[in-house]
């Protein structure tokens, strides 16, 4: 298992991961099978999304933000929590020749809701 640090810079924001996630794959030596990547917070989370237009980022963001609206909830953070939960804290790919199987637009993807802060992600290469 590797673990890669992400350094967020805003309280909510979308950050590419994928050139750290294509390296730990050709670091673990795999060149077929998969890679699980892992994010092990509560307030963060990993996806797959378009990489060419960055104003989908924000779109995204805007749309989590009308789904959890501002409100009074019982947990303190509860909105960070509440926002990661309609996304994933993990994801499986194919591993084709060393490389991480993605579709020309798409992208792997850190999303923050509690930053700026360091989040961790852990990955895992497994041969097959």
């Amino acid at each position: 298992m590797q673990e890669i640090k992400i350094k967020s810079s805003y309280k909510s924001e979308i950050i590419d991961i994928t050139k750290e996630i294509k390296e730990a794959v050709i670091k673990s030596g795999v060149r077929n099978g998969i890679v699980t990547i892992f994010c092990p917070h509560s307030t963060a989370s990993v996806i797959i999304f378009e990489k060419s237009d960055s104003s989908l980022k924000r779109d995204l963001l805007s749309m989590l933000k009308d789904i959890v609206p501002f409100k009074n909830y019982t947990h303190n953070n509860a909105r960070a929590h509440l926002k990661a939960a309609f996304l994933r804290s993990n994801l499986t790919l194919i591993v084709n020749n060393a490389e991480v199987v993605l579709g020309e637009w798409q992208g792997i993807f850190l999303v923050e809701f509690d930053g700026p802060r360091e989040r961790k992600v852990l990955i895992k290469v497994i041969n097959g």
